[in-house]
């Protein structure tokens, strides 16, 4: 029987996203949102935790019992504690892999792995948005259609501050006329690493059946296929006998 992908979500969750506005699209957070779909699916298994709890939610316990971690921030990028940043990026390279999804494009953690700034462009104007499956044979893409609508999403646009990805998943185009490589892979020594786009948090992105099974294919994708550790630089002994 195959193993249960043990999925952590983390959120900010903070008073903003109490507000009327938010809360009526996310009434239990969109941490919670997130982990309920993925708790619908065979295989998974989704708990929470937000920047409140101890150790802002990223003990060495929870990592340790944590196959793929989710992650959402927005407004509280400064507010991570560096070791704790450093902390799911040594876990992360040791084998556990990472989902960023929408703001978290600048989150110390986006950074310090891929080792750029993330910058973009961007503008809340309700847009719509259309998502293209750029590669429909990756398995983050296996589900989902050509292509799909978002009604309202915040604009990202190119030029984006990342690496050149290992794959291109999706490219969203915006009403405005701007365009984003909006699903895009990465490998960090024996962790994976998916970033996706969509998800501001006045709109109900993750409700959204094609959005939900992009996460839940990225979580069956990132799954770690080693762990180590940890990743030190070992004295080699020779396999050969060595004449000089």
């Amino acid at each position: 029987m195959p193993e249960t992908i043990k999925v952590t979500v983390w959120n900010e969750y903070d008073d903003h996203q109490k507000i009327p506005e938010i809360a009526s699209v996310y009434p239990d957070g969109m941490h919670n949102a997130i982990a309920g779909f993925l708790n619908k699916e065979s295989g998974i298994s989704a708990g929470v935790s937000i920047i409140t709890d101890p150790e802002q939610g990223l003990s060495h316990q929870i990592l340790d019992d944590t196959g793929v971690l989710i992650w959402w921030g927005h407004i509280h990028h400064g507010a991570v504690q560096d070791d704790l940043a450093k902390r799911v990026v040594e876990k992360v390279q040791r084998g556990m892999g990472i989902i960023f999804l929408h703001s978290a494009h600048q989150s110390k953690p986006f950074m310090g792995l891929l080792g750029t700034t993330g910058r973009l462009g961007w503008r809340e104007a309700r847009e719509k948005s259309r998502v293209w499956t750029a590669s429909p044979a990756h398995p983050i893409a296996d589900g989902v259609p050509e292509q799909f609508l978002l009604d309202n999403e915040e604009m990202y646009s190119e030029p984006f501050g990342i690496p050149e990805p290992d794959a291109t998943v999706f490219i969203s185009w915006f009403e405005g006329g701007n365009v984003f490589r909006s699903g895009v892979t990465f490998q960090r020594d024996l962790g994976r690493i998916f970033y996706f786009q969509g998800g501001h948090e006045t709109f109900p992105t993750y409700h959204n059946p094609h959005v939900q099974r992009i996460i839940t294919n990225a979580v069956k994708w990132a799954k770690p296929t080693m762990r180590a550790p940890s990743l030190d630089c070992p004295n080699m002994e020779a396999l050969e006998k060595i004449k000089g």
